[in-house]
């Protein structure tokens, strides 16, 4: 899995081969977010469904990174759209999602003065990450229910341990008596650095006082460190501790644009790189260093990925209508939100100037 990886050279590698492999099956093109190792596991693992049930995901919606260090290409879509971003699908129709963008402007438009602010949007941003947050609330219910089956509120590490391996295929009632006889579990190396990865973050979720026993609120930290305070910093320590080359606990520009070593085959795979650093760089300077010192510190970095962060709402609300801003206005109209469809939403959409006031 992608999450427990731990260098950064381990991690882009495979997403530069995937990406690659990717774009010459005409699949994505260099802009589409790196692949990761859970979005594979629904097609490939007929276990999957229970297996993403009880791990942490790869993917965070609302958080600018990933587990793994990349920057989420979906940030924006995720943001504005909310609970609703399903509906904007690459394949639906183009006057639907037309009709639909225009309900959403006339939301985000609280006074109605048919233009959007960066308060306005700022206020809106907030409300899909919530809309996110209890999103994951309702997920962790069940996935809660599937590692406590007795139903007593609480999970121990074994009985978290034993649901895991007998997701990856390990046969169930075998692996819980030789963890309840301390017998040697004899897995491959793979499965046993993931749990490690797991056991580390599964006590990092235990609130103190420490019982080594994890509740419903507890395992929602442990499945979504996002939206708790001391998982957020978890989380940004392990992102540190994979990009940090010199082992000062912060990130320089060249630590975090940090490409793996080797040569690269052909053009396609040099624009990869180009997209990569070239991104990485303007986030780091114009976003993450707060303090344009050079250095990003961990703190810096926690307030980055702070989803309910309000300060980072009302900048990424004044980012996001800059790009759509054709006017130089410092607000939105309806008119550029359509036409700048594809950054707001992820979809194009076609003829957006065509007399867009007839669909309300």
């Amino acid at each position: 899995m992608a999450m427990y990886c731990r260098t950064d050279w381990c991690r882009h590698l495979m997403a530069v081969s995937m990406a690659l492999f990717c774009l010459l099956h005409n699949t994505m093109d260099a802009h589409a977010r790196p692949a990761n190792m859970s979005a594979l596991k629904d097609k490939n693992n007929p276990t999957s469904k229970e297996e993403n049930e009880i791990l942490p995901p790869d993917h965070l919606n609302g958080v600018k990174l990933e587990m793994d260090g990349h920057i989420n290409k979906g940030f924006h879509q995720e943001v504005f759209l909310g609970k609703e971003m399903e509906e904007f699908e690459e394949d639906s129709e183009p006057r639907r999602n037309r009709k639909k963008l225009i309900e959403i402007f006339s939301k985000v438009d609280f006074n109605k003065d048919k233009s959007v602010s960066a308060k306005e949007m700022q206020h809106w941003i907030m409300e899909k990450t919530e809309e996110h947050f209890q999103e994951a609330v309702r997920e962790n219910k069940m996935s809660f229910h599937a590692v406590d089956p007795d139903g007593d509120g609480h999970v121990t590490w074994d009985e978290y341990r034993v649901k895991f391996l007998a997701s990856k295929g390990f046969n169930e009632k075998e692996m819980a008596d030789k963890i309840k006889n301390s017998e040697e579990l004899k897995v491959d190396e793979e499965t046993q650095e993931v749990l490690e990865s797991l056991k580390d973050r599964w006590f990092q979720a235990d609130n103190p006082p420490s019982d080594q026993l994890l509740n419903e609120e507890e395992f929602l930290s442990f499945l979504h460190p996002e939206h708790s305070k001391g998982m957020l910093k978890y989380m940004v320590k392990e992102i540190v501790r994979d990009l940090d080359q010199d082992g000062d606990k912060k990130l320089t520009l060249s630590e975090f644009i940090s490409l793996p070593m080797g040569t690269v085959e052909n053009q396609q795979a040099q624009d990869i790189d180009d997209d990569w650093v070239r991104e990485r760089k303007k986030e780091f300077e114009e976003v993450i260093d707060r303090n344009h010192d050079g250095i990003v510190t961990m703190e810096e970095l926690e307030e980055y990925m702070d989803p309910m962060n309000e300060y980072n709402a009302l900048n990424e609300a004044k980012q996001m209508i800059a790009v759509a801003d054709e006017n130089q206005n410092h607000n939105l109209e309806l008119e550029e939100i359509l036409k700048y469809s594809e950054y707001f939403t992820g979809s194009k959409l076609m003829d957006y100037a065509r007399n867009v006031h007839e669909e309300f």
